[in-house]
């Protein structure tokens, strides 16, 4: 099952509505509306933190959580962090960040990569500029006592990796970043999808689903 978020595909949401916590609400609300048995949480990208959210309120309904491409935005001081973020999108203005951040998902120029990016730049116009403080807020304050709330076994397929100035490369076999050493320290199992870019499960499907599917088939 898939679901859109607020603000996101038909889903409607106000700016000031946006946030990783009203998202994770949103999915565990989705999962007890639906009387969903155990399920294996899927998220890609901000999606690992909705769905580690989303868990933190249910954790007797999640029977794994897969995180896909994901990252940390700051580790300290949640309000500086926020702040910081914050000053980073208005001093370039939104669009010239959303097109710089999403363009550095996508290491192959391709059509499908430019649709996918204009589409991105332009559906987060309203609420981007409030979100994505919002998120790395929630990187700093949240993450850690988010982790320490997963009860279920966690796989983490990561594909890049990013520096302090956001710039993305992609990962080989045996590499590490902070990133992977951190889901290491909270017992997460690590799959690297190598030579492709952000969307790994765009770029490399047959390799996401069968890691995917291995994994759901290991908590039947």
């Amino acid at each position: 099952m898939a679901c859109d978020l607020r603000g996101h595909g038909e889903t409607p949401g106000l700016p000031q509505e946006c946030s990783i916590e009203n998202y994770g609400g949103d999915v565990a609300a989705l999962i007890n509306n639906l009387e969903l048995p155990p399920c294996v949480l899927v998220g890609h990208s901000m999606g690992c933190r909705v769905v580690l959210e989303a868990n933190r309120l249910i954790p007797e309904r999640v029977a794994g959580i897969v995180l896909i491409d994901g990252s940390r935005n700051a580790t300290s001081d949640p309000t500086a962090a926020e702040s910081a973020a914050r000053a980073t999108v208005e001093k370039l203005g939104y669009a010239a960040f959303a097109e710089t951040l999403f363009r550095q998902m996508f290491f192959k120029p391709s059509a499908q990569a430019d649709a996918i990016i204009a589409r991105a730049v332009k559906g987060s116009a309203q609420f981007g500029p409030e979100l994505w403080p919002r998120v790395t807020r929630w990187d700093a304050g949240e993450m850690d006592a988010a982790f320490a709330a997963v009860r279920a076994p966690v796989l983490a397929i990561q594909s890049t990796t990013r520096n302090a100035q956001l710039q993305r490369t992609a990962l080989k076999q045996g590499d590490t970043s902070p990133w992977l050493d951190y889901l290491k320290s909270k017992g997460a199992k690590i799959a690297i999808v190598p030579d492709v870019g952000h969307f790994t499960q765009i770029e490399a499907p047959g390799k996401v689903n069968r890691l995917i599917e291995d994994f759901v088939a290991a908590r039947r």
